[in-house]
């Protein structure tokens, strides 16, 4: 294990999972800590780096791969500041705030930029130019890499709060998102999921009917993202993704939504190869969290 240290954080709606790493991506420290108020989360996050710092020496730059909505300006005040986030307590916390006292350079992405880039590193998104990074768990969140950089406008994108076909007769569940109701998170994130069947997916006793729901609501998504972006391959993971059949049922439902009116070598018949599962499975966060710290390094 040689080189500098970093510390990678993946923040994430349930958990948080904190790494300190070598420049050469070796992981020599790693926890986890269930997300609750800023105070304190953010307390035992820098108690954890000061361990790290104390047992292998000091920390020289920070990745953050974060939950949001959070500033991803480098160039804004708010740097790393969570700002119209609907977890309760999280709005203006700041990474920069708590993590100021190691002194290291510090580089924040969305939770979901992170995964694209551990992805499209060194996952399912290998040789990939552009590549989508799709999250469904406890929020639902895209991330787009391209030559491995994340891509963003005046901000990071909200793919989970898009508006999507909702038909009341078939799907009854007015949405559980506090801004838009039935947006695609109100209707199929995990907490989505739960409040309206009473259990995740994978916990459903004939859940066949329901996966066909929540992969036509998924597949808007997947087939935006694609006359959107292009990307050469779709990666969706998250908690939700995990339920058995649900990436087969997404794959038919983005096949019949595109309607063959994309032709290209990427887009293979099924798609079996074009929307994947995760390379990398539950570690792309952290995984992209450290590159982001390695590139901090300069």
């Amino acid at each position: 294990m040689t080189g500098r240290l970093i510390g990678a954080i993946e923040a994430g709606g349930t958990k948080f999972v904190l790494a300190g790493a070598r420049e050469d991506g070796s992981v020599i420290a790693e926890t986890r800590i269930a997300t609750r108020q800023p105070e304190e989360c953010f307390r035992e996050m820098v108690a954890f780096f000061r361990h790290v710092a104390h047992a292998h020496g000091a920390i020289s730059a920070f990745g953050v791969a974060s939950f949001g909505p959070i500033d991803i300006d480098p160039a804004s005040a708010d740097y790393g500041r969570f700002t119209t986030t609907p977890k309760p307590g999280w709005a203006g916390a700041r990474f920069h705030d708590a993590l100021g006292e190691f002194g290291g350079p510090i580089i924040v992405d969305t939770d979901v930029n992170g995964a694209a880039l551990g992805e499209w590193a060194l996952g399912a998104g290998q040789g990939c130019r552009t590549l989508a990074y799709t999250t469904v768990g406890t929020g639902i969140g895209t991330g787009v890499v391209q030559d491995g950089h994340s891509l963003a406008g005046f901000s990071h994108f909200e793919s989970g709060h898009i508006p999507v076909t909702h038909d009341p007769a078939r799907d009854p569940f007015p949405g559980r998102c506090p801004y838009h109701g039935d947006c695609l998170e109100g209707l199929a994130s995990g907490p989505a999921i739960e409040e309206r069947w009473g259990a995740s997916l994978s916990k459903l006793a004939s859940p066949a009917e329901q996966i066909d729901l929540i992969a036509g609501y998924l597949a808007q998504l997947a087939a935006n993202l694609v006359l959107l972006h292009m990307p050469d391959r779709l990666v969706f993971g998250g908690g939700v993704m995990k339920a058995p059949g649900l990436i087969e049922a997404l794959r038919l439902a983005t096949e019949r939504r595109l309607g063959g009116y994309v032709q290209a070598p990427q887009l293979d018949p099924g798609l079996e190869r074009y929307i994947v599962t995760p390379g990398l499975g539950d570690e792309a966060g952290i995984t992209g969290a450290v590159l982001l710290g390695k590139r901090a390094l300069g």
